[in-house]
């Protein structure tokens, strides 16, 4: 899965919309939504709510997570802990970024809250970078990658094969050296 799947799963999480036109009810393949009502809130995709939005029909409500306190909270756990936090959305960067661009103004401190998303990536990502050299090292056959979003693991799958084949051939060329030396 490359990063436009991941995004495109993303785009199917529900977002919370306030609608400033009135219509009937939408029927969607993945499900139902509206009606709309001018100030009355209404759960839609997230692609949905970022075409209303772009169209000037809705405003976004901001998810609770992506508040800067949320995330400042969320920065000083995963940072305390030594294995990968469970986070509030399976698709935090790639919703975040799609809000940030869509409804920049409905997010107080932006920026800041840029900041921290980025300190939260990095952490999470300095974090899988030791877990997989140490996989390496211990020369593991198959590890479990609990609490890592689909994004997370995507930035390690071209490394990791690649890194596991060459374990693999060394292992295997260890195995024949002393094989040959056993039979000579």
């Amino acid at each position: 899965m490359d990063a436009a799947e991941v995004e495109f799963l993303a785009e199917k999480l529900p977002i919370t919309v306030v609608p400033n036109f009135t219509q009937d009810k939408l029927y969607l393949i993945s499900g139902d939504v509206g009606p709309f009502t001018p100030g009355i809130p209404v759960e839609v995709p997230l692609w949905l709510g970022l075409n209303l939005r772009q169209r000037s029909k809705c405003r976004i409500v901001i998810p609770d997570w992506l508040q800067e306190e949320k995330l400042a909270e969320k920065k000083e756990e995963e940072a305390q802990s030594k294995v990968f936090t469970e986070m509030p959305c399976e698709h935090y960067m790639i919703v975040a970024q799609l809000l940030l661009s869509a409804e920049p103004e409905g997010i107080p401190n932006s920026q800041q809250v840029k900041t921290l998303l980025k300190d939260i990536w990095d952490l999470r990502i300095s974090k899988l970078r030791s877990s997989v050299a140490d996989f390496i090292l211990s020369e593991g056959s198959h590890a479990k990658l609990d609490r890592l979003t689909h994004m997370e693991i995507n930035s390690i799958r071209p490394f990791l094969p690649h890194s596991l084949d060459q374990v693999y051939r060394l292992a295997k060329s260890v195995h024949n050296t002393e094989l040959s030396q056993t039979q000579d």
